[in-house]
């Protein structure tokens, strides 16, 4: 098994966690460094609004200098908005932690959002981003609640 693959089931698992809310999507997320898991989160994981990237790099001290070498799977392709603009989009935290490589297993539908552009921002500022589309419908089993068109 890839350690791609393998990273992202672990995300998977954590998104399996996550209270299931009609407004939301449930996200894990995972970050790697050195082939360790350094920090992990999911979607309402310390508060109703976390998002599952920000409940991972909140275990991490802003300059903790792994994050300069890590990879971070999502389940779902990072937010490039928020409806509470008191926080940031997950696509500002990752380019702000300076991770250079991103993992996702499906891209945003216009469920909450018309048109996500998280994977193009990340690309835009050098981040490598990397699709696992064979790990799609494992990463959107969880959300079958909401509207995924």
């Amino acid at each position: 098994m890839s350690e791609d693959r393998r990273w992202m089931e672990r995300a998977i698992e954590l998104a399996r966690q996550c209270p299931v809310v009609e407004g939301a999507f449930s996200v894990g997320a995972v970050i790697v460094a050195d082939g360790q898991e350094i920090a992990a989160g999911y979607s309402r994981e310390t508060d109703p609004k976390v998002h599952a990237e920000e409940a991972a790099l909140d275990k991490l001290a802003a300059d903790d200098p792994r994050l300069r070498r890590a990879t971070i799977y999502s389940t779902l392709e990072p937010c490039s908005e928020r409806a509470t603009e008191t926080r940031p989009p997950c696509t500002d935290r990752v380019l702000a932690a300076g991770i250079p490589r991103v993992v996702i297993a499906w891209r945003e539908p216009p469920t909450f959002v018309a048109d996500c552009v998280g994977v193009e921002k990340l690309q835009q500022s050098g981040v490598q981003v990397v699709e696992l589309p064979e790990l799609a419908d494992a990463a959107m089993s969880m959300n079958r609640h909401l509207d995924l068109s």
